[in-house]
């Protein structure tokens, strides 16, 4: 197909063909935007929740924090707000650690879902649009035949069939632009699945640590076995028969 014939289609499928343009041009930046948003999500978020737990393996709290703080990393917050949390019960064992990392763990989940619902609706309506540009097309052929024959034409269908052909060009672009949208939104939502997942076991592991700092209590050494005492010499009984 050379340029001619795409500049034609385009120039025949109207206001459908460039709306249909728009919304890949949109899924595009969409995609490009969160590639770059999610990049090395993973990598930082790790770093940071092993130097976090070094610190806290050691006691040393506000070493801890003061790694969260200097980190550009999204679980930043969610350590944050669990030592702000912390320093706020340690009074009460460090109640309610589990439930303030929680909270901020659903919200850092909403930072990196966001704009994914545009892809998803892209994928969805951009076919039916296709469609109605289809039948808005044939449509058209046929009130052309009509006018044809009422004007003494032979009313043959060489003009119906190249009008329908060309309207079906709007279905097949709605297609592509539905099967591009869908193929970045389940990336996505794969790829998400797997950070969220780890920032769940990262924050369940640092609550865990925060509470054992405010109950006083060092984290659990590895179990060890101790020997066994010597046995004790029989007794010998040294009276005189």
């Amino acid at each position: 197909m050379s340029l001619n014939d795409i500049l034609h289609y385009l120039r025949l499928g109207g206001v459908t063909l460039a709306l249909l343009l728009l919304a890949s041009v949109a899924a595009l930046v969409v995609a490009v935007e969160r590639i770059i948003a999610l990049w090395g999500v993973s990598e930082r978020s790790r770093l940071l929740g092993e130097a976090v737990s070094k610190h806290l393996l050691r006691g040393d709290v506000p070493a801890a924090r003061t790694a969260a703080e200097r980190s550009d990393s999204v679980a930043a917050d969610i350590f944050l707000a669990g030592f702000d949390r912390w320093e706020r019960s340690r009074g009460t064992g460090g109640a309610g650690v589990e439930a303030a990392v929680e909270r901020e763990r659903a919200q850092v989940a909403l930072k990196l879902r966001r704009n994914l619902w545009i892809l998803a609706t892209i994928g969805s309506i951009t076919p039916f649009v296709g469609l109605f540009g289809t039948v808005a097309g044939i449509m058209r052929s046929f009130k052309d035949l009509g006018l044809d024959v009422e004007a003494g034409g032979t009313g043959g269908t060489g003009a119906v069939m190249t009008g329908i052909s060309e309207a079906l060009v709007a279905t097949a672009v709605g297609i592509l632009v539905a099967v591009q949208a869908m193929v970045f939104y389940n990336y996505f939502q794969a790829r998400l699945s797997r950070v969220l997942v780890e920032l769940r076991l990262m924050g369940d592991e640092f609550a865990e640590m925060l509470k054992e700092r405010a109950s006083g209590l060092p984290p659990e050494p590895a179990p060890r076995v101790d020997p066994q005492p010597p046995t004790s010499p029989a007794r010998v009984d040294t009276q005189p028969a």
